[in-house]
């Protein structure tokens, strides 16, 4: 039974974790490095200061702000807070935290899709977080969001056609395939990302819980789909809740809480640190229960 708590989004199988990855031969070169980066979000409609009914801001006062331009206070949220660290091809890199630690944070920093505060990114080739998740459309057929998806990795349209069965198969949804995508389970949507993201093999592929759903089956695919992009000399990120995963998938791991990296380093080092730390948490908050 996989050890679970609603406030600190946390599993393992004891009985289930596989021996240590021992990875798939030398590594390449660096292909990307983050440098100091910082990531600091604005969080707008804090609560402002006034008369309040019911702890909330009374009718007379909301009024008054929106005519005075106000629409909330904004605070700041520092996300990530001076992590570095340099990823090589070849590496399969796991990332672990609990929630808000700044792991997603991280991984969307290291992706482009958010401008670092401060520090910067370099990268020796264009990320893929999984698929394009910016890109797909609900309203839209998977059909249709193979092809879009498939344009946006770079492909071709012959080359999206010709593999566009090999996507369906690996996705596993049948003639699902032909309907909305707001029709599929989050299983099934989580699947057809990760179909087109990894078909085109980039050099950095980027996953974020993309395997917490789906069978047995479907994670042995992945697994053999992420080792023949590590064969290739790609550098593989993946954000996980799950250790078992972890480890089993990673030659490396990192180790997030409260914005800042923890722990660099071998799969089971990182992974027994990080499940006593949560254990101590859990106790801690037992005893103030």
């Amino acid at each position: 039974m996989a050890e679970s708590d609603p406030e600190i989004d946390f599993e393992f199988d004891p009985e289930d974790l596989p021996e240590k990855h021992h990875g798939s031969g030398p590594l390449g070169p660096p292909s990307l490095i983050v440098d100091n980066v910082h990531v600091k979000y604005r969080v707008f409609g804090a609560k402002k200061a006034g008369a309040v009914t019911n702890g909330k801001p009374s009718l007379y006062n909301r009024l008054r702000w929106r005519a005075q331009g106000h629409v909330g206070a904004t605070s700041e949220v520092h996300a990530v807070r001076g992590v570095s660290f340099v990823a090589h091809q070849g590496e399969a890199i796991g990332i672990v935290g609990t929630n808000g630690s700044g792991k997603s944070s991280l991984l969307r920093a290291a992706a482009g899709l958010i401008p670092p505060a401060e520090g910067a990114v370099y990268v020796g080739a264009e990320p893929s977080l999984l698929g394009v998740n910016a890109v797909l459309m609900r309203q839209l057929t998977g059909e249709r969001n193979i092809m879009i998806g498939g344009l946006a990795l770079g492909l071709s349209m012959k080359e999206v056609r010709e593999r566009f069965d090999e996507i369906v198969d690996f996705a596993d949804i049948g003639d699902f395939v032909y309907l909305p995508m707001k029709t599929y389970s989050s299983g099934m949507a989580a699947r057809l990302r990760f179909a087109i993201s990894s078909v085109a093999t980039p050099d950095i592929l980027m996953i974020d819980e993309a395997l917490a759903t789906g069978d047995a089956d479907f994670k042995q695919r992945s697994n053999a789909k992420i080792e023949e992009i590590r064969e290739h000399a790609g550098t593989i990120f993946l954000v996980s809740h799950s250790l078992e995963t972890v480890r089993r998938m990673c030659s490396r791991v990192l180790w997030m809480d409260q914005g800042r990296l923890v722990q660099d380093g071998d799969p089971e080092e990182v992974t027994d640190a990080y499940r006593e730390h949560v254990r101590s948490r859990r106790g801690k908050k037992g005893k103030k229960g």
